[in-house]
């Protein structure tokens, strides 16, 4: 394991749990990567450069955007400062949050909550989300820099927040990247809120955008209810590294919000990328986090020279991650050993493209070939629990869809064996959502019977937070 610190930067480390022998003739090396960041400093360091170019203009018109291309009229931070980080507030104003009347007041609060967690001297904006987006302040293609008056104006300008129209939430998006971009900001971050369906929106334009903003900032999702789509929240979250659940009770919104902007304001580094170098003949079967959530980073390789290539993480604070590594190498002899695979975080430089990114901790996977049948056939306990995790959250998702496309005896044994997985990984808070899904009959056999009955509160839950896991007992 090693360490690479700079001034007022996270102190990161990484470590390897694995088991590193192999049957003779095996190639599969599974390994679990923990990374930790600690100790990051107030101080501000280099900016990395926002990206010059946006996926869609400012259409001129002040404070509107609809989606149209059309000229962006420059934006930025006032008198030209300069900002640390950069946060946009993204709140679905659509006309479904007047169904109940008091959804849209929980809505402006948990937006004047958030605010005045937002820490003296981030750039800040808060965007009123239908199908258009409209800054709600600071207005002019603008980011405000926190402070007690910026704070208070800002909470004045959410009387003006009221339901009215549809959803388009690649609109929002754009709209949010553009205020963030305009910002010589290290950390760019948005909080999203939505009711309801993105009916006014095709799926793949949803997709497009998400797929233009990856890596130019990141963003929480939540859904406030119970008319959203599970598929739509989660998807942006995972595709923007942020995260995503539910608030069912728009009572709770308040609370979650701050909760939020607290991690936000916690983050220290940004576009942090994990990679990956492995040996001539070997293949990366797949790189996971597996915690504090799952998510497959696989698809989301980019190259990074010979045999390398790196998986984004996106921000860090003070915070630890897990990560299931899977290569497969060249198959050798009894007694023979090699290095399977380099991990190392990086950092992309301060001047853009042409210098070496920034090492901040690298760890190495081993593969020796035995002839013990006892030491090649052990899992490591670190790989064993997560690969329980990560089928956990698969036959969730499997079960909760087999029951909504009625399949009875699928959606029995699949949700069966998420009890099973859940009880015996210690996962207490997944075994609960499913005990609101299925009546538990056996255990340990994963005997369980469908609820006839099911509130979709709880089914959304289950369905929202089937990727959270539990860190194994080390």
């Amino acid at each position: 394991m090693a360490h690479f610190s700079t001034p007022d930067a996270p102190r990161f480390s990484v470590e390897v749990y694995q088991n590193e022998y192999l049957p003779e003739g095996g190639r599969e090396v599974n390994a679990i990567i923990t990374v930790t960041s600690s100790g990051g400093g107030a101080a501000e360091g280099p900016p990395i450069p926002a990206p010059a170019a946006a996926p869609e203009a400012y259409d001129g018109v002040p404070g509107v955007y609809d989606g149209v291309p059309g000229a962006y009229d420059g934006g930025g931070v006032p008198g030209g400062a300069s900002a640390r980080a950069a946060v946009v507030i993204m709140v679905d104003c659509s006309g479904s949050m007047d169904y109940p009347p008091t959804k849209m007041r929980h809505a402006r609060e948990a937006t004047a909550a958030a605010i005045d967690t937002v820490r003296d001297g981030v750039a800040f904006s808060v965007v009123a989300g239908t199908h258009k987006a409209v800054e709600v302040f600071p207005g002019n293609g603008r980011l405000a820099i926190a402070d007690p008056l910026t704070r208070a104006q800002a909470k004045d300008a959410l009387r003006s927040l009221s339901p009215g129209g549809g959803t388009a939430i690649g609109t929002w998006l754009l709209l949010a990247d553009l205020l963030l971009g305009s910002a010589d900001a290290t950390i760019r971050h948005g909080i999203l809120l939505t009711d309801g369906r993105n009916e006014h929106e095709e799926p793949q334009r949803l997709r497009a955008v998400l797929d233009a903003c990856a890596g130019r900032f990141t963003c929480d999702a939540r859904g406030v209810g119970t008319d959203w789509e599970v598929e739509e929240v989660t998807g942006i979250a995972s595709a923007l590294l942020g995260t995503a659940d539910i608030v069912a009770d728009p009572a709770g919104l308040s609370a979650d919000f701050t909760r939020m902007m607290e991690a936000a304001m916690g983050k220290e580094i940004a576009d942090v990328s994990l990679r990956l170098w492995t040996p001539k003949g070997a293949e990366v079967a797949y790189v996971k986090q597996v915690a504090p959530t799952v998510e497959d980073l696989t698809a989301r390789r980019v190259e990074a020279g010979p045999r390398a290539g790196d998986y984004p993480t996106g921000s860090w604070g003070d915070e630890s991650r897990d990560y299931h590594l899977c290569v497969r190498v060249p198959a050798a002899e009894v007694g023979q050993e090699m290095l399977a695979a380099r991990i190392s975080l990086v950092q992309p430089p301060p001047d853009g493209v042409g210098s070496p990114p920034s090492p901040l901790a690298q760890g190495l996977v081993r593969a020796v070939w035995t002839a013990d049948l006892a030491v090649s056939t052990a899992m490591n306990p670190q790989v064993a629990h997560y690969t329980g995790q990560a089928e956990l959250a698969q036959v969730i998702q499997q079960g909760m869809n087999a029951r909504k496309s009625g399949d009875a005896e699928q959606a029995t044994a699949k949700l069966g064996r998420a009890v099973q997985l859940a009880t015996a990984s210690g996962n207490e808070d997944t075994a609960k959502l499913l005990a609101k899904v299925v009546d538990v009959l056996d255990v340990a056999a994963g005997t369980v019977r469908l609820k006839a009955k099911v509130a979709e509160a709880d089914e959304m839950t289950l369905e929202t937070r089937s990727t959270k896991t539990v860190r194994v007992k080390k």
